[in-house]
């Protein structure tokens, strides 16, 4: 059989890509033979190779403070904080948690395309708080990454919204696409991609708002601002989709109300079930204090 089939099927944990690099780098042989990839291999016969030594990341790791939910030498889950950047982009500082991870995984990722990075299938919006999951090696991002696509993982979110829906549960399933006037912004419609969330109301504070729980089963960017948005009830704190500052509460939301809540999966490497669980940030906590303090005043 071919080479690169033969050693992909034995070392299982090694990426495709990790291979590639392999073949590409001459350090597979027969012999004193340099193999290539489509080079013909039998039993019996004795191949030696070596792994391409992992690049070091371009960009600097930082020491910030992480709620680390879950860790071992494949994975973490991060409790994240609101006002964090997950990807360093334009106009993004060294404050995002891709630089936090790469000082708190210092000398523990083995690389993810041959780059020393960790592995993240999935972000947050910066203000969005809560569970996220983060590949150390290339066999759990490719695990995660399956798992995402085939939307095997559970997510559920708490989430303040505006007003309170007439029905207590629903479900919202409406395709989603950029904005076509306001970029930065998404908008539900045809031509877009599928989504769908389904919802439910944990505490209603009428008539103002209501604490919702949603479980997302795609991973649209925005998607429950929007979707909640599409119902006309905006979540509280989302100006950019429609929430406006109500003068009867004593206090406005610091922020979207947004905060990824649980997060259900199977390690990718390990096959353990996970269920991990952030509790509500502080921010959030007070903001249903206030709602609740209007409504037994009201």
């Amino acid at each position: 059989m071919r080479a690169d089939k033969a050693l992909a099927a034995a070392f299982p944990e090694q990426s495709r890509t990790a291979w590639q690099r392999a073949f590409d780098a001459g350090l597979v042989r027969k012999g004193d033979v340099v193999l290539d990839r489509s080079s013909e291999v039998r039993g019996g016969d004795v191949v030696t190779f070596e792994l391409p030594a992992v690049q070091p990341a371009e960009l600097r790791a930082v020491e910030i403070p992480l709620d680390v939910v879950f860790e071992d030498r494949h994975l973490l889950v991060v409790n994240k904080a609101s006002g964090m950047v997950v990807h360093p982009g334009a106009g993004t500082g060294e404050d995002t948690l891709v630089h936090a991870l790469l000082a708190h995984c210092a000398g523990g990722l083995s690389g993810i395309g041959g780059v020393e990075r960790p592995g993240i299938v999935h972000r947050l919006d910066r203000e969005t708080t809560g569970l996220i999951v983060v590949a150390k090696t290339d066999a759990a991002h490719r695990g995660l990454s399956e798992q995402f696509a085939e939307r095997h993982l559970h997510k559920e979110y708490l989430a303040l919204a505006s007003g309170v829906p007439r029905l207590l549960s629903g479900s919202i399933d409406r395709s989603i696409s950029r904005h076509p006037v306001h970029r930065h912004r998404m908008t539900t419609g045809e031509g877009g991609k599928p989504a769908r969330t389904d919802w439910k109301v944990e505490e209603a504070f009428a008539p103002i708002a209501a604490l919702l729980r949603c479980h997302i089963h795609t991973g649209r960017t925005h998607q429950i601002r929007v979707h909640l948005k599409s119902l006309g009830h905006p979540l509280l704190g989302d100006v950019t989709y429609g929430w406006k500052p109500n003068p009867k509460l004593e206090a406005q939301p610091p922020r979207i109300m947004l905060h990824a809540e649980r997060l259900d999966f199977l390690h990718p490497v390990t096959a353990r079930k996970m269920e991990l669980r952030a509790p509500l940030p502080e921010d959030f906590r007070q903001m249903i204090e206030v709602l609740r303090k209007h409504v037994a005043d009201a």
